[in-house]
């Protein structure tokens, strides 16, 4: 899938990677975030082609001329789960507004589990 925007000079392409990236990073620099969930195609690229893949955790689909975007996350323990899933939402529309400038349809989260910090990092706050 890419984005094509008809523009006066010609078409513009936008490849879904680079939207996936802008995806990726507003979704990591959210407060309560601890990680990013790739499902099963990812775990079949990592054990077969022996790499991370680029968009781990990350699903794009066109919709007419509107993107969906599903983002698949591992929040931190002791975080309010709905105020975390507001703020990617928040912060995936800013950040794609402001990069590809594409109309969103929806974005939706998934909370695909809750990371635990370390002993030693928990006892480190006490």
């Amino acid at each position: 899938m890419s984005i094509e925007q008809e523009e006066k000079l010609g078409a513009v392409k936008i490849s879904d990677d680079v939207v996936a990236i802008c995806v990726v990073n507003a979704a990591l620099s959210t407060k309560g975030v601890a990680g990013l969930s790739g499902g099963l195609t990812d775990t079949i690229s990592r054990n077969l082609l022996g790499k991370e893949p680029l968009k781990k955790g990350i699903k794009l689909s066109k919709e007419d001329d509107t993107v969906v975007i599903d983002i698949y996350v591992i929040v931190n323990y002791g975080v309010k789960i709905p105020e975390v899933a507001w703020n990617i939402q928040k912060n995936v529309k800013k950040e794609i507004e402001r990069m590809v400038d594409i109309p969103i349809k929806t974005i939706n989260i998934h909370v695909q589990g809750v990371h635990f910090a370390d002993k030693e990092k928990q006892e480190d706050k006490v």
